[in-house]
């Protein structure tokens, strides 16, 4: 897996957990047609091999607003895998749409010199458990330092007063990552996919608070730069250290 070479103030967003179905495409072109809306021209970067998000792109009309898309899971003898995979020079958000069975070398690769990393993960056992694994893999593997405070946890296609949803959140909060957002198992967002279309580009009164909860993520996003790690404020952060160990234990012990 080759990922684009560094550029300056490129808000690298990777959207990831192994785990398919969760919402990542989802997630991915919400979050792409939102910056797109406001006047930017977003890249979005397919690497899962069901080319969702591509195909999302080839549903969109021109008449709207412009997203670069790079079809990452596509690879041709006729250009360079990083002539394929280049990002335009003017481009200040790419959005990663990572592919489901990543192993442990394309996960330090797909989240290096990343600005954020999106976790979704659905409110069921099977899901909490791949997510689990996923988190503890960012916190081990890909040395994500929770003190740069880079990765949250978007929690998807939630159900409010239900068993399963009080569950998800007691697991997120144990965590210690911040839960940026809870979107709701809402038909929005199928029929905004149908159309090549954003939840925020459809009509407002029919989406208000699927949006509310997509800008709440735009928000914390935008906020990548006074997110870097400040060395001389590692208060909260640091009060659970042994949290990604005690997580893989978890994982392996099948007791989340």
């Amino acid at each position: 897996m080759l990922i684009t070479p560094r550029q300056e103030n490129l808000n690298k967003i990777v959207i990831l957990n192994p785990k398919g179905g969760c919402g990542k495409s989802t997630l991915a072109t919400n979050l792409a047609a939102c910056y797109a809306v406001r006047g930017e021209t977003p890249a979005v970067m397919d690497y899962d091999p069901q080319g969702s998000t591509m195909a999302w792109l080839d549903r969109r009309a021109a008449d709207l607003p412009a997203i670069h898309g790079i079809a990452a899971f596509k690879k041709t003898m006729q250009a360079t895998r990083s002539w394929q995979l280049r990002v335009p020079n003017n481009t200040s958000t790419l959005l990663i749409d990572s592919p489901a069975s990543i192993d442990h070398d394309d996960l330090r690769e797909l989240t290096r010199d990343s600005t954020s990393i999106l976790v979704p993960v659905l409110p069921s056992s099977m899901d909490i458990h791949a997510a689990s694994r996923c988190i503890a893999d960012l916190l081990l593997v890909a040395k994500v330092d929770r003190r740069d405070r880079k990765l949250a946890v978007v929690a998807n296609r939630t159900r409010k007063r239900t068993k399963s949803f009080a569950k998800l959140m007691r697991f997120l909060d144990s965590l210690g990552i911040p839960i940026i957002a809870v979107l709701r198992d809402s038909q929005n967002f199928v029929r905004s996919a149908e159309q090549g279309l954003g939840v925020c580009e459809m009509p407002p009164s029919k989406v208000k608070p699927d949006v509310e909860q997509i800008e709440r993520i735009v928000r914390w996003l935008d906020d990548w730069p006074d997110r870097k790690r400040d060395s001389t404020s590692t208060t909260a952060v640091n009060k659970r250290p042994g949290v990604a160990r005690t997580l893989l234990n978890r994982v392996q012990f099948g007791s989340v």
